[in-house]
């Protein structure tokens, strides 16, 4: 299917962005600058801004314009809906760590359907709240046919458009069906380390599982959130 004409600026940006062109806190073309290129209307421009901004790759900078987004923004495991922005329940967080792989845990390679001795891509990273405190800890497990179609994901450096519209573009799969399994348990001293906890301390678990258009998992990621912060609230007809 073809791209609109905003969604192939907004790509094309996404692209020099990825690309290194632009550095965080770098300033984007402007909506007059991009309608020139393009030989399209201001308002097409501005369209492809909206959704660069919408995804978190840059934001608005009074008496600026658009700069490349400083920090990078993800979202907690179990926080993916269909039809949301990639910012939307949005948060901060730092990688821990470089990406490596991995034999993941039995829950893990089960839920990838990998065989028990198998390597993963692992990709770690702490969710902040507002004033920079551990809001969860969370690790992501990308199974070996798509860490190697993917190779980015092997690298520190946050992926500006977002893992999941990367992962797509190399490899034309793409999330059509999550499952979130939540539990309850202590954590684990890497855990309680990085969450800032001490002794025996409870966590919420979630265990979100991303699958393709054909049912394939595309990634397993483990987030845990300490037991005072975990909150879920739902709406729904009686």
């Amino acid at each position: 299917m073809a791209l609109l004409k905003y969604e192939e600026i907004a790509e094309s940006l996404r692209s020099r962005i990825a690309a290194g062109e632009f550095e965080p806190g770098d300033t984007v073309p402007s909506g007059r600058d991009l309608a020139e290129q393009w030989s399209v209307s201001r308002a097409t421009a501005i369209k492809a801004m909206d959704v660069l901004r919408n995804d978190g790759v840059v934001e608005a900078k009074q008496g600026t314009g658009f700069i490349v987004t400083e920090t990078p923004v993800g979202r907690p495991a179990g926080g993916r809906r269909a039809g949301s922005a990639r910012v939307t329940g949005g948060m901060p967080f730092l990688r821990v760590g470089a990406p490596d792989r991995a034999v993941p845990p039995a829950h893990v390679a089960e839920a990838l359907r990998m065989d028990g001795d198998a390597e993963a891509l692992r990709r770690v990273r702490v969710m902040q709240l507002p004033d920079g405190s551990p809001h969860s800890y969370a690790v992501a497990w990308f199974p070996p046919e798509v860490a190697e179609a993917a190779p980015r994901l092997a690298q520190t450096a946050p992926i500006a458009e977002g893992t999941t519209r990367y992962v797509r573009r190399q490899t034309g799969r793409f999330p059509v069906e999550g499952t979130d399994v939540t539990t309850v348990r202590l954590a684990t001293e890497i855990e309680a380390e990085h969450l800032g906890l001490s002794g025996p301390a409870p966590v919420a678990v979630v265990l979100h599982t991303a699958y393709d258009q054909e049912g394939r998992p595309l990634v397993c990621e483990e987030g845990v959130t300490p037991g005072l912060l975990y909150e879920r609230e739902e709406t729904y007809a009686m």
